[in-house]
């Protein structure tokens, strides 16, 4: 089971901060560093303030090496699909073929009236993610030379030269997630190479799983190629005060995070990991909270991550 850091900057980071735990992150084997994507803090003052996703992504494809970079989620509100293609396909070039594209409805509408972005109801943000998903795989998978042409209710490209592109190929691996039960899974099964649950329970998980594979049959598509992945907020210590120690600095419960997350010793985290594989994961999102305990994901690689 790979293992992958997580982080949500508009709690409160500078990007000396996301660049100091990417760097440990690919110093200390993880698989990959990935950031979310909002505007705007969930709880607290969020100082110094938000950082762009691909922006911040950008400046890390220069000063990384190996560590894979992407996004859980960036949201279709904040992005029109044209530019996001060349973004996208500029920071895979800028990495060496190492960007994933996470991509969702958006969820946070505090966000979009703090930065006047438009907030449109549920079904048109489920038509224009499925419509950014046509156009994304769209541009990217048309040939050198051929132009690229899409009408859409809320979208519409005329003869693009659908360019450039992305280093990998076909294209950078997309990213759909959620816990929807109908429309999430036949979005997955059209256009995922990976499936993420976040921040459920394993039984939940494992459920929502099996919801994408039956999609994927219904589809005509093998279930097996996509990957199946969770979010997990982590809170490792090496003992029960650590914990405690560790549960306070992020504002939460320790009983709480063991019941909902990936909390507790070494041991008891790794339990948990390996509830999660048995419901079919095959990778794991590590979300850690306080960037600046660097010991976390220290413990976290020697004592967790090893044994997988």
């Amino acid at each position: 089971m790979d293992a992958r850091i997580f982080v949500e900057p508009q709690q409160g980071a500078h990007y000396a901060d996301l660049l100091a735990v990417a760097q440990l992150t690919e110093e200390l084997g993880y698989d990959a560093f990935f950031r979310s994507d909002h505007y705007l803090t969930m709880s607290g003052d969020g100082l110094p303030g938000p950082t762009d996703a691909w922006i911040t992504l950008a400046a890390l494809a220069r000063e990384t090496e190996r560590v894979r970079l992407g996004t859980l989620v960036t949201s279709a509100t904040f992005r029109l699909p044209g530019p996001l293609a060349i973004a996208v396909a500029q920071v895979d070039d800028m990495s060496g073929g190492r960007v994933e594209l996470g991509l969702g409805t958006g969820w946070f509408d505090g966000e979009h009236t703090a930065y006047g972005i438009p907030f449109p109801p549920l079904a048109e943000r489920f038509e224009r993610l499925e419509e950014q998903l046509e156009i994304l795989t769209g541009l990217w998978g048309t040939p050198l030379g051929e132009h690229f042409s899409f009408a859409g209710r809320h979208y519409r490209l005329d003869d693009s030269p659908a360019l450039p592109k992305p280093r990998q190929q076909p294209r950078p691996p997309i990213i759909i997630g959620g816990a929807g039960p109908n429309r999430t899974p036949r979005l997955a099964a059209r256009f995922a190479d990976e499936f993420n649950v976040p921040f459920h329970r394993v039984g939940e998980t494992g459920a929502q799983f099996d919801r994408v594979r039956g999609a994927c049959r219904e589809a005509g598509r093998d279930p097996d190629s996509l990957v199946y992945s969770a979010a997990v907020v982590v809170c490792c210590g090496a003992d029960d005060a650590e914990v405690a120690r560790r549960a306070a600095a992020i504002g939460r419960d320790p009983g709480e995070l063991k019941r909902n997350g990936a909390a507790g010793t070494p041991a008891e985290v790794l339990e948990r990991c390996r509830a999660y594989a048995e419901a079919g994961a095959d990778r794991l999102y590590f979300q850690v909270l306080d960037l600046a305990d660097l010991d976390h994901l220290r413990l976290l690689a020697d004592e967790v991550v090893s044994q997988f």
